[in-house]
């Protein structure tokens, strides 16, 4: 393997194909060394999947096929990635910043006695080797993390870097995998959750509509969506909109929420809490409105209307339709 070999954990779905925020880990990668990915499914899925990713510019793909992929929680994937990092010995290792992601970094991180940054925005090199960069305390600072020794273990927010690497040729190697005695918890059935909806999840999404309070009610938020269908963006919320039962919980936006790093976020009636910030603040674009000329979400905005968002918003989803026509 490369001396600058960087491991990514490619985010494989149940059913075996990659998810989407593959191709930002590996473009991260990309930036700071030579992309190998490490590719766990179930049994017969690994081939498919292994191709994919070399599409996405890996340079190197190890496979493991487990039948504990989907019945087992962590361990299955902790022991692959046990077993990758012996193979590679890469300079650092990179992993989505899901709820499976944190969880699985961090028992890695104890399991081979590595550094951990949680939730990197950024990554780069030095002469010392990698250097994750985080958005803190609600965004008000901008942050570097390094290892003081060994490889760096990262989660990296959906949508937070741009860079893609090219397509190569794949180069697959089969991994062997012995397991670990480490208790895990068991699957013994689940529900899949089916979404009607046609819009991206919220989640890594490039383009984000987000309501606050001053959407005033439910039955009013239907502007947010409204926009959001207009534009081909996710739907979010502040907390505050979710407390008062305009929209359910997973639409939350904020430190408590979904962290989101979006090309574009439109803030509609959120007044910009510090709780919220923290979750938005590192999109590309962002864009307010508020009748409040006060509201802090103004200060990090760049660009900011002061109106009414029942009198601005359906004018603007009107020009973007006319547009389209």
């Amino acid at each position: 393997m490369p001396q600058n070999s960087i491991l990514v954990l490619a985010e494989i779905t149940p059913d075996g194909t990659v998810h989407k925020n593959t191709a930002g880990l590996i473009g991260a990668a990309a930036l700071i060394g030579e992309p190998v990915a490490l590719v766990v499914t179930g049994v017969g899925q690994a081939a498919e999947a292994a191709q994919a990713v070399a599409q996405l510019g890996a340079a190197r793909v190890l496979t493991v096929e487990t039948d504990q992929f989907s019945t087992v929680l962590t361990v299955p994937v902790l022991d692959a990635l046990t077993a990758a990092f012996a193979a590679v010995a890469p300079d650092a290792v990179l992993i989505s910043n899901g709820v499976d992601g944190r969880d699985l970094a961090a028992r890695f991180a104890v399991r081979a006695r590595l550094g951990l940054a949680v939730d990197a925005v950024g990554l780069s090199r030095d002469e010392e080797g990698v250097v994750a960069s985080h958005s803190v305390y609600g965004g008000a600072y901008n942050v570097d993390s390094a290892a003081s020794m060994g490889a760096l273990v990262v989660t990296v927010r959906q949508g937070s870097i741009d860079a893609r690497a090219e397509a190569r040729e794949a180069v697959i190697e089969a991994l062997d995998v012995p397991a670990s005695a480490a208790a895990a918890a068991e699957i013994t059935g689940f529900q899949p959750l089916v979404s009607n909806s046609a819009r991206p999840d919220l989640r890594g999404a490039a383009k984000v509509v987000s309501g606050g309070r001053g959407l005033q009610s439910g039955e009013k938020f239907v502007l947010v969506e409204q926009l959001a269908d207009a534009l081909g963006a996710a739907v979010g919320a502040s907390r505050a909109a979710v407390d008062a039962g305009y929209v359910p919980q997973n639409f939350q936006v904020g430190q408590t929420g979904v962290s989101v790093s979006p090309q574009l976020y439109i803030a509609l009636g959120i007044s910009g809490a510090i709780q919220h910030r923290a979750g938005m603040q590192t999109a590309k674009t962002i864009v307010a409105i508020n009748k409040d000329a006060d509201a802090p979400i103004f200060a990090i905005a760049d660009f900011g209307i002061v109106g009414d968002v029942f009198s601005v918003v359906p004018q603007l989803i009107h020009t973007l339709e006319t547009r389209k026509a």
